[in-house]
């Protein structure tokens, strides 16, 4: 036990180290970083914004379809940048282009082994599904559960661009050998997906309220904040309801805390639970599929 606890321990070394070399932010788009300066400016203006946004249509069009995403529930179809601004505000929508920001820098080429498009969709979906929950329970900024949420797995994502050999190794181990996949991120690594995403978000002084959640959505602790129990129950109806073809989250489950939280201890409270979200989760997935 102790040889396999001091294996592990060598592998985590190994990988942090390979991990401090990308402890500096691949290059933002910079309309993103432009627009995140902006909106640090408490004096800047919705026009002011709405210059710099406009330039890239792309993000324009993301930002919008968020803001139009059925789990805002606005009233009225936001259409412009200033409108935007009106119905969110300044710090939510700082949120939505912070989060977009680490996805695109991120962004990887599909493969076999991780499909960009799925991930990103699984991502969107597990940020707006937290931002909905954490708005229901009257959790204080569904802002951070939306970017929390959004983050969980970006681990994975820069395993998969830096760690690529051995992200192929913990696929192989899962497909071939059946192991769940935190544990073969274990053996492969010395360090799983989560534990990745915090320490690299840790690293990007990053708050803790969003890092931490990252950490524990799988299994968040009491003590933590029930942020990690949104993020955590976000993760597991989006994975339950079959929205996203997500085979690193094939074994999630729903930890003691989220349940007792939510009231979720008996099966048959999760089904009634699970089926009152079902119908505004599956209409995000046409609404939002081209973000990716």
């Amino acid at each position: 036990m102790l040889t396999e606890i001091q294996d592990i321990q060598t592998k985590r070394e190994r990988t942090e180290k390979v991990l401090s070399s990308v402890v500096n932010l691949p290059v933002v788009p910079k309309i993103m970083f432009e627009t995140i300066k902006l909106l640090d400016n408490k004096y800047t203006t919705a026009g002011e914004l709405n210059k710099v946004i406009s330039k890239d249509q792309a993000l324009l069009t993301k930002i919008l379809t968020i803001a139009n995403s059925p789990l805002y529930g606005l009233q009225r179809k936001v259409t412009t940048i200033e409108y935007a601004i009106l119905v969110l505000g300044y710090r939510e929508l700082r949120n939505i282009i912070s989060a977009l920001s680490v996805a695109e820098a991120f962004r990887n080429k599909t493969d076999k082994y991780l499909n960009s498009k799925e991930f990103m969709l699984h991502s969107y979906l597990t940020g707006t599904a937290s931002k909905k929950l954490a708005s229901d329970i009257g959790y204080n900024n569904s802002g951070e559960a939306f970017i929390a949420g959004f983050l969980h797995d970006i681990g994975l994502s820069v395993m998969h661009r830096y760690l690529h050999s051995s992200y192929i190794s913990i696929t192989e181990l899962v497909e071939t050998k059946g192991v769940p996949f935190r544990d073969a991120e274990l053996d492969v690594l010395g360090m799983t997906h989560d534990q990745i995403g915090y320490f690299l978000l840790d690293k990007w002084n990053f708050p803790k309220e969003i890092s931490e959640p990252v950490l524990t959505h799988h299994n968040p602790p009491e003590s933590n904040s029930v942020l990690g129990a949104i993020v955590n129950l976000a993760d597991y109806i989006t994975n339950r309801l079959k929205l996203t073809n997500a085979p690193w989250d094939d074994d999630v489950k729903l930890a003691q805390f989220t349940a007792r939280k939510f009231s979720l201890e008996r099966e048959i409270d999760v089904a009634v639970f699970i089926d009152g979200y079902k119908d505004i989760f599956w209409s995000q997935i046409e609404f939002v599929r081209f973000l990716s």
